[in-house]
């Protein structure tokens, strides 16, 4: 366990050490504060049954966002370590590769969770604003950053498992954005051929990341997203330790 914190302070700190984390908070807060006006803006022109919470989280701003976040913060761990020959140092160190692949996972995690943290505001700063709330209860609010947290998840350990793969770190952000677009467009794929069945589309629809987004960002919580999003992440890192563990076993 001591080794996992060092390890994750060294991952925590190399984002700092450059300003790759301080110019992906600028153009990323721009991006989100542009899309919250967007979202306030097309609901003023006329009554609407949708939240500000829900029009913030299902808008092409939002998953255009979403989207090249995931790889920018993880294309580097892996592929930069093999590029500048620090992995054979890393390596044999004693510590396991399990605590290696979960310390830069978790860095990730937490830049991700930062990155998104500030967007509270939005929320908060609407009320005294608008004289209204941006949703009609916190089921919007803790529905809403929890299935980001869950997909971030999900969408990070994809980025870890495509940076472990080369050291090239543009092959690692093609690698996991193109996994990320797999799983994003699954849900969409049965509507493209209408000979699948109603309940075949009912089912695949069930494992898309929009349906889920806006399910949770209403308030109205599913055990079976959870889950799925919780089995993948945990399913993915394991695959990653084990890619891991043959490319250390190679450097050796």
């Amino acid at each position: 366990m001591r080794s996992f914190w060092i390890l994750w302070k060294r991952e925590v700190a190399a984002y700092f050490r450059t300003p790759r984390a301080t110019i992906l908070f600028f153009f990323f807060l721009l991006l989100t504060g542009f899309n919250f006006c967007a979202g306030v803006n097309a609901l003023n022109h006329g009554p609407t049954e949708t939240s500000i919470v829900e029009a913030f989280f299902n808008t092409l701003f939002f998953w255009i966002s979403f989207l090249l976040l995931i790889p920018l913060l993880t294309m580097h761990l892996f592929a930069e370590e093999y590029r500048l020959g620090t992995m054979e140092t890393l390596v044999t160190a004693p510590v396991s590769d399990a605590a290696i692949v979960l310390a830069k996972f978790f860095a990730a995690l937490l830049l991700f969770l930062l990155l998104w943290a500030p967007t509270l505001f939005y929320f908060i700063l609407f009320w005294p604003s608008a004289h209204q709330i941006a949703a009609a209860s916190y089921g919007a609010y803790l529905g809403a950053y929890g299935m980001l947290l869950l997909i971030g998840m999900f969408y990070l350990s994809l980025g870890c498992l495509a940076s472990t793969m080369t050291s090239h770190q543009l092959i690692a952000g093609i690698v996991s954005c193109s996994l990320m677009v797999l799983f994003f467009f699954m849900g969409m794929l049965t509507f493209l051929h209408k000979t699948y069945s109603p309940a075949m589309r009912d089912f695949v629809t069930r494992f898309s990341p929009m349906e889920h987004m806006t399910t949770f960002s209403r308030g109205l919580i599913d055990t079976r997203p959870i889950v799925w999003y919780l089995s993948m992440t945990g399913f993915t890192l394991f695959l990653t330790v084990s890619i891991f563990k043959q490319c250390r076993h190679k450097t050796n």
